[in-house]
């Protein structure tokens, strides 16, 4: 679980969420054209642009520039409406104007303070997340869906009391702008979250008093509603998830039926609503993990110098050697970028730069340096196509 330092103990970062939509947009791609038909809700009644109809309107406002999105949000309710919802992304992916961002949760030298950065595909610093609302927390979740950025309950300290959250927080990059959205049905922390078919799960954790969770839930972003759903066979806490092969897998972290770390994969089926357990074992004591393509890639607290590759087709492992090429260092946190794998070192050495692993290089070759790099310490990073 990603988190950050206070004085005290470790907090984490912002949260945000978002509002569910006021306009739906159908749209349908043939060979010769771009057909987009709008469904304005009774409130909305004005077009988007006078004079034109939506479909083309709502190309007109994709195609301009992705800086001036947080000032076109103050235009109208309905521009708002519009560039919040998933339907912007669609007709500016269907335009190919997507640009890929690295949002990195980083923490100061000393450990006080910390703060989501957004970087380019070339690693400038493009600009500084607004403060996250809510009480600073530890032990939360985050996950990346429609492309905006969800934080995810966690713990918080307040007038000396511990006490788990269930709320939950949404990132508009195109607005620059937090919001609340349903809170979870369960209170939790130190949990496993994943997004899978545009659905997001949390599963397992610690619960309101402490107690270790069997319990797993779904969001759906479209109705902004939380559902419980079937729960693991064994409690599980400090695990990870991801979504690979339009499945939810479920790894590490410690259960009430294992001594030490577990090296069980419980694995989610959405289409039949049930899990089951994966007959060869997963990793353990997972310190960075991302999905890059159809692949799980993973790093242990036990071999940090090489990289763990598993693959859903046959569910098999693959360790590759990590090279000391740039940083002697141990510890790393994983970005992606443009289909690469970037390591970011957890010690501030001196030039040190960024290792880049590329799975779809030529042998020999899979392994270069960078020097993008986050300003402070890593604590976790996830990537955005807006």
């Amino acid at each position: 679980m990603p988190g950050f330092m206070s004085e005290r103990k470790r907090i984490t970062g912002p949260n945000h969420c978002f509002s569910p939509l006021g306009e739906q947009v159908k749209l349908t791609h043939s060979k010769s054209n771009l057909h987009l038909t709008s469904q304005v809700a009774d409130d909305f009644d004005s077009p988007l642009l006078p004079g034109l109809p939506d479909d083309v309107a709502m190309l007109c406002l994709a195609l301009v520039p992705c800086s001036n999105f947080p000032s076109m949000g103050t235009v109208c309710k309905k521009w708002r409406s519009f560039i919040r919802s998933k339907d912007f992304i669609t007709v500016r992916k269907l335009l190919g104007l997507l640009e890929e961002w690295l949002y990195i949760l980083t923490m100061d030298a000393e450990g006080k303070q910390s703060q989501w950065e957004v970087l380019d595909r070339l690693g400038n610093k493009h600009r500084l997340l607004p403060l996250m609302p809510g009480p600073v927390k530890a032990g939360f979740g985050v996950v990346v869906v429609d492309g905006k950025l969800l934080v995810m309950a966690g713990y918080s300290a307040t007038g000396g009391t511990d006490s788990a959250s269930s709320d939950v927080y949404k990132y508009d990059s195109c607005l620059n702008s937090w919001s609340k959205l349903a809170s979870m049905n369960v209170a939790r922390y130190d949990f496993a979250c994943a997004e899978v078919n545009g659905i997001v799960y949390a599963v397992g954790g610690y619960g309101m008093d402490g107690e270790s969770l069997s319990s797993a839930e779904a969001y759906d972003p479209d109705t902004d509603k939380w559902t419980l759903i079937e729960s693991l066979r064994r409690p599980r806490w400090g695990c990870f998830a991801c979504g690979v092969d339009g499945k939810l897998y479920v790894m590490g972290g410690r259960s009430s039926f294992t001594i030490g770390n577990s090296r069980f994969v419980d694995v989610y089926h959405p289409d039949r609503q049930s899990w089951c357990q994966m007959k060869k074992n997963g990793c353990v004591m997972v310190t960075a993990h991302a999905v890059l393509g159809n692949k799980l890639f993973c790093m242990e607290w036990k071999n940090q110098r090489k990289l763990a590759i598993f693959n859903p087709e046959d569910n098999s492992w693959n360790m590759v050697p990590v090279p000391l090429t740039g940083s002697s260092s141990i510890g790393f946190r994983f970005g992606i970028l443009d289909g690469k794998l970037l390591f970011f070192s957890l010690e501030q050495e001196p030039g040190y730069k960024t290792l880049i692993y590329d799975p779809d290089a030529a042998p020999g070759s899979e392994w270069q340096t960078s020097k993008i790099k986050p300003s402070g310490l890593c604590l976790c990073s996830v990537t955005i196509k807006a």
